[in-house]
């Protein structure tokens, strides 16, 4: 396919405003301020353009379910945070193309009748804070965000707010209260955040990849935008490959392509020619994938059906040399880490699923100790505030699903039983 988002990302300068305008660069928000916001939102909606943060809910139904009341401040919020282990490509297209994201934030805003909108950064992305800022600043002394923008009576101000690098604030309602300057915890919702989000006011919340997939859906039209991808999975997608294979990277495609393509022909194959053991196909947290699970579309619809998530799209690759019980305390320890504490099933059981699988990777584990891993894994997921539960729980509950045997092998000889020379080469 031809490439959309990252078309221009690798030509020196692409950063730049002037570059920008020498491709079309806010022919997108001219159109759109030339239309009626609810044919914005109508456009966006025929598409089917889904959110590329992780839900895959549909964008133009988010920002129709905000409400018509022109007395009330509205918000965009541009989750930025990227905080998923293994995705990698939000930051690509702020760093390299953050005129995009500047103008599909001033496009949502338009259409659900905002004038403010908040990029919220990770605080690790203090390198793309630079970038950001200077380049709002040549935008608004361009005129293509501030005051009376291209003379059409709109105002839109972008603001970039960087966080203090918490994996809870990419939820979006952890976000939010970041935003105001609180804890990065989640809120009981109903309210949603397009009816009570930020400052208790109406807030559209989309992630950077959703917010770049706007102006080139407006400048070419529906049609256009539903030939490159499949019913209901439609548009340009952005895929992280990681982990071993040869060429790891953030690669474009249409959600036509197969997860087997995206590992052998975009990433390279594996590393050294060894075989493949598993693939995480959204991130760290969603359920593994075995390699006889590839051959389908890397869409939401069809990886859903494998029994995965599309997630955030960062596909992690493992050969034969991974120990997936490793794999699985190493996750387990990011999630004990990252959990935020509001939720007494998410704050203590992350620990315990934490010692359970430490134990029997150092050789110490009971046989019982397995279907406790299950126990208490069960007794996280689905029963916090946000889904942060359902993702700590997913590494524990797959690996014991698909390499039981490794978990097993490992109390029944008191080590892991991987060659120790794959050990020493990394894997542990």
């Amino acid at each position: 396919m031809e490439l959309v988002l990252t078309r221009y990302v690798r030509e020196p300068n692409s950063f730049t405003l002037d570059f920008y305008l020498r491709h079309q660069g806010y022919d997108a928000l001219r159109k759109a301020l030339a239309m009626k916001p609810d044919e914005v939102i109508d456009l966006v909606k025929a598409s089917g353009l889904r959110g590329r943060g992780g839900a895959g809910f549909p964008t133009g139904m988010k920002w129709g379910f905000i409400p018509k009341d022109p007395s009330t401040p509205k918000y965009i919020a541009c989750n930025a945070d990227e905080s998923e282990p293994g995705t990698f490509k939000d930051h690509v297209l702020m760093e390299r193309n953050p005129h995009l994201v500047f103008e599909g934030c001033a496009i949502g805003c338009y259409a659900i009748g905002a004038k403010v909108a908040y990029i919220y950064i990770r605080g690790e992305f203090y390198h793309v804070q630079h970038v950001l800022e200077q380049q709002l600043d040549a935008a608004y002394k361009a005129g293509y965000l501030g005051k009376n923008i291209l003379g059409t009576g709109f105002d839109c101000d972008i603001y970039v707010h960087r966080g203090a690098g918490a994996y809870e604030a990419g939820e979006e309602t952890a976000l939010l209260e970041s935003l105001e300057g609180k804890r990065a915890q989640p809120r009981i919702k109903p309210p949603f955040p397009a009816i009570s989000g930020l400052y208790n006011c109406p807030t559209a919340v989309n992630n950077v990849e959703t917010l770049c997939n706007v102006p080139p859906l407006l400048l070419n039209g529906v049609e256009w935008y539903q030939g490159l991808g499949l019913e209901k999975n439609t548009g340009p997608k952005l895929y992280c490959v990681s982990g071993h294979v040869e060429r790891p990277g953030v690669y474009e495609a249409t959600m036509k392509t197969t997860l087997k393509e995206l590992v052998y022909d975009y990433g390279g194959g594996i590393r050294g020619g060894r075989q493949l053991k598993a693939v995480i196909p959204g991130g760290s947290s969603v359920p593994i994938l075995m390699p006889d699970q590839l051959d389908i579309p890397a869409s939401f619809d069809h990886i859903a059906q494998a029994g995965s998530m599309l997630g955030s799209a960062a596909i992690m690759v493992m050969d034969d040399t991974t120990c997936m019980v490793w794999l699985a305390e190493n996750l387990m320890h990011f999630y004990k880490h990252e959990s935020c504490g509001k939720c007494t099933p998410c704050r203590e059981g992350t620990d315990w699923l934490l010692k359970l699988i430490a134990r029997i990777e150092r050789g110490e584990g009971r046989e019982r100790d397995i279907d406790l891993i299950t126990t208490v894994a069960n007794n996280i997921g689905g029963k916090t505030l946000c889904p942060f539960g359902d993702a700590a729980v997913a590494p524990a509950l797959t690996t014991v699903k698909h390499f039981r045997h490794e978990y097993e092998a490992h109390i029944r000889e008191g080590r892991c039983t991987l060659p120790a020379e794959w050990r020493a080469g990394g894997t542990h």
